[in-house]
């Protein structure tokens, strides 16, 4: 088995090539093709045709949200669980405060470097972007959707 590539902020993004390179991209262009078709030809068929596409676009793609919110509950539950088990006592009553885009950011932090995190994370109220990139010792997710 190849081995993953070490993830870090730069590149812990995933594209899913055939989502985003073909599913998502005949999704939106159906609806062009439907509207066009339908200016050309103005019939009830038509105007459908263009309901329908925008419908299936609408599908695509609220099925993709609907995956990944479902991966941020589970994310949030190992998240606040390993936050309990990693940070001291007097820390683990302030896990509540963290938001859910801060918790999923923290994620990507070693063990080590949790607690210290943790702290700057609630005290300069950082947003996600600025916790992945304060991270020093990346653990990756190689599990994303």
């Amino acid at each position: 088995m190849a081995e993953k590539m070490p993830q870090s902020f730069t590149n812990h993004t995933r594209l899913d090539p055939p989502y985003h390179f073909f599913v998502a991209p005949v999704a939106a262009i159906s609806i062009l093709v439907t509207i066009w078709n339908a200016i050309q030809h103005p019939d009830f068929i038509a105007i459908w045709l263009v309901v329908v596409s925008l419908a299936a676009f609408m599908g695509v793609f609220k099925a993709r949200a609907y995956a990944l919110k479902a991966q941020d509950r589970v994310i949030r539950l190992e998240e606040r669980l390993r936050l309990a088990t990693a940070l001291p006592e007097a820390q683990r009553s302030k896990i509540g405060e963290l938001s859910e885009s801060q918790l999923i950011a923290l994620r990507f932090a070693c063990d080590a470097e949790l607690p210290g995190l943790f702290e700057k994370t609630l005290s300069g109220k950082l947003p996600a972007a600025d916790i992945k990139k304060a991270i020093v010792n990346w653990r990756p997710d190689y599990f994303r959707v």
